[in-house]
């Protein structure tokens, strides 16, 4: 008797029923359990590992710590803030700021998300300016150095920022550096073993318990902050890598966004990036006023937002659909992936139909293939309501940017995607001052001449075959 046959039978069963109690069980929205289902169906057994590996929430709890004593006094200073725009008394240096108080509120109360407005802000779209300026504030330190990316190369940048950061630790700087290891999964032990030996301590997030094996490989920390001597904070959209200095064949011109930011505002990047690095260190940061040094300077508003599938609400996103409906003459959108969820596409498509003048810009060329096709199957909805759709032409775009009305602006990590919503930890800085705003509206007019605009028509005359591509992709786009 051959009993082959039933014990594959019974394999699939038990696989489809295991599968669809864990995926039910969980808190999970319709679409990403039909997505999963979809490939426990096609690929069955195969698609279960895919799910133990890719599909299983991060537990709730708490992931990151901070000593109770400045937790509290977190917590207190929210307090008091939510107070003042309960009661009408929050101070603001600049007019705009008032129409924008449910925002700013919401975060507070959602994100615990201090509100500071004595900032100055420096924005770099250019790759060989920021690290210009970046490598320039590191030689010119004398405490402390904290950095966080999420892909650190070993090329000539790579090497460029080792040897600064050697430099500074062999002048008894502290250098901390946290990088995602799935991100740089391609970084020498070699490179990591400089500087620790320089006296520089270097730590990965969600690392591999067994090589090139991670079962969180869907969680990545795609988080990039520096910050200074507690004066000096940088966030945006650039990694470290030549690629984003422009000298990638493959990519050509890197386009980004990312700030420079002195004032309070540092002081809650400081505390991301503390949190941060005690999760992945097992020699936690305490509290030190040497941390917190930075000083008013400017009249910048902004809030530090940040975002990870350990929180049961998705912040930025939220930040985003606040933001788009607060509209009432434009929305300004740059992101290299446009796969949102029917709750952002929905504010697009209203913010249109409301006579707001959408306009959305997108590269003209994959950095992964499959989530390309899906942005393209999302960008059909939006040219329907009316929205402009423009395609970035001189090279490659990869800013995360958004500005309403030249009044506010969000510029961060976070894409337009279910990914950096519900899967990566991300962190967005809120930008609540019209210059700056007009400013960043300004750079996205300059980039139209670098774009062509996708029309409706030109959409509507994709072949046959880039159809079912992208149909498969909007499928799956759930589980991106």
């Amino acid at each position: 008797m051959n009993i082959i046959p039933y014990i594959l039978t019974t394999i699939l069963i038990l696989n489809v029923l295991l599968a669809l109690a864990i995926i039910f069980l969980e808190r999970r929205d319709a679409s990403a359990t039909w997505a999963w289902l979809m490939v426990l169906l096609f690929l069955p057994i195969v698609g279960f590992l895919l799910y133990l590996i890719f599909g299983r929430r991060l537990s709730h709890k708490e992931i990151f710590t901070w000593d109770k004593k400045s937790r509290l006094g977190l917590l207190t200073a929210v307090q008091e803030q939510l107070k003042a725009i309960k009661d009408n008394t929050l101070e603001v240096q600049r007019k705009e700021i008032v129409s924008y108080e449910d925002l700013i509120y919401m975060h507070l109360k959602n994100n615990d998300a201090l509100f500071s407005q004595n900032n100055d802000v420096e924005v770099f779209t250019d790759g060989q300016k920021k690290f210009h300026a970046l490598l320039e504030d590191i030689e010119k330190a004398e405490d402390h150095i904290h950095l966080l990316y999420y892909i650190i190369r070993d090329d000539n940048l790579g090497q460029r920022l080792a040897e600064a950061l050697i430099k500074k630790a062999k002048e008894k700087v502290d250098v901390k550096i946290l990088y995602d290891d799935m991100g740089s999964r391609l970084l020498s032990r070699k490179y990591v073993k400089r500087i620790r030996a320089a006296g520089g301590q270097v730590e990965s997030f969600f690392p591999s318990l067994v090589p090139k094996v991670n079962l969180k490989i869907n969680y990545r920390n795609h988080r990039k902050l520096v910050i200074i001597d507690g004066e000096i904070g940088y966030i945006g959209g650039f990694n470290i890598g030549d690629e984003y200095l422009g000298f990638s064949k493959r990519f050509g011109y890197w386009r980004d966004t990312h700030l420079k930011v002195e004032g309070d505002a540092v002081h809650n990047m400081q505390t991301r990036f503390i949190l941060d690095w005690n999760q992945a260190s097992r020699r936690d940061i305490v509290y030190e006023d040497r941390f917190y040094q930075a000083k008013p300077k400017g009249d910048v508003g902004m809030q530090i937002v940040s975002s990870g599938p350990d929180s049961e609400w998705e912040q930025i996103k939220h930040g985003y659909i606040k933001m788009i409906m607060s509209a009432k003459k434009y929305v300004y959108i740059q992101t290299p992936y446009f796969i949102p969820d029917d709750s952002l596409l929905d504010a697009l498509r209203i913010a249109v139909l409301s006579g707001v003048d959408v306009r959305l810009m997108i590269p003209n060329k994959p950095d992964h293939p499959f989530v390309y096709w899906a942005t393209y199957s999302n960008i059909g909805d939006l040219l329907m309501a009316g929205a402009r759709i423009y395609v970035y032409q001189r090279g490659f775009l990869h800013a995360k940017t958004i500005v309403v009305d030249g009044n506010i602006a969000s510029v961060g990590t976070a894409n337009i995607d279910v990914r950096s919503f519900r899967l990566n930890f991300e962190v967005n800085a809120f930008l609540y001052h019209s210059d700056v705003a007009r400013l960043l509206a300004d750079r996205f007019n300059e980039d139209l001449k670098e774009s062509t605009e996708l029309t409706y028509k030109l959409y509507q005359s994709r072949s046959k075959w880039i159809r079912f591509k992208e149909a498969i992709a909007r499928l799956l786009s759930p589980i991106l």
